[in-house]
């Protein structure tokens, strides 16, 4: 653990925006139940600072869904590894993400999922490298940040296993 990482968000900065992000889906959403689907292992501290926050009725589920093997880069292959507990039929459903790049998971993901016919799916996601997006056809509804086309970690963002306690969020600097 010898890399060093430069602080893009502070902790301060990520809640406020967790804080506004909560407030927009809570209008966007008066008066409905929400269900949300934490993307794991990353998703899962934005997940919880959001619901805390969203003032609606809400349910959750898990999913644990990966194309990153031990390294920095995509391998392209998706794969469902934990699935979801109960079925989502008929329900508003928001993905919750940490980061959207490619847009390959999240593309595969939506299509196994509008299979199950929820009323509605969105997406949120605390970070999108737009830049890196293959998939034009991922539209994320409620973004909190933009960032840049760096390796993040930090806030459940990890590199290799470790890193996802970071109450920040930082980008690991080349040595």
């Amino acid at each position: 653990m010898d890399d060093k990482i430069r602080i893009l968000l502070s902790e301060e900065e990520v809640a406020a925006r967790v804080k506004e992000i909560a407030e927009v889906i809570s209008r966007d959403y008066d008066g409905k139940p929400l269900h949300l689907i934490c993307i794991l292992k990353g998703g899962v501290f934005f997940t919880c600072e959001l619901a805390k926050r969203i003032n609606l009725p809400l349910t959750m589920d898990f999913m644990s869904v990966s194309s990153y093997g031990a390294g920095t880069v995509t391998s392209g292959i998706v794969k469902i590894t934990k699935d979801l507990d109960d079925p989502i039929e008929g329900k508003d459903v928001l993905i919750v993400e940490d980061i959207i790049d490619s847009g390959n998971t999240l593309a595969y993901l939506i299509e196994v999922l509008k299979q199950r016919n929820p009323k509605s799916i969105e997406l949120c996601t605390l970070l999108d490298k737009p830049e890196r997006r293959v998939k034009d056809q991922v539209k994320v509804k409620y973004t909190c940040f933009t960032v840049p086309d760096q390796f993040i970690v930090g806030y459940g963002l990890d590199y290799d296993q470790i890193y996802r306690n970071l109450p920040y969020i930082g980008v690991i600097e080349q040595q």
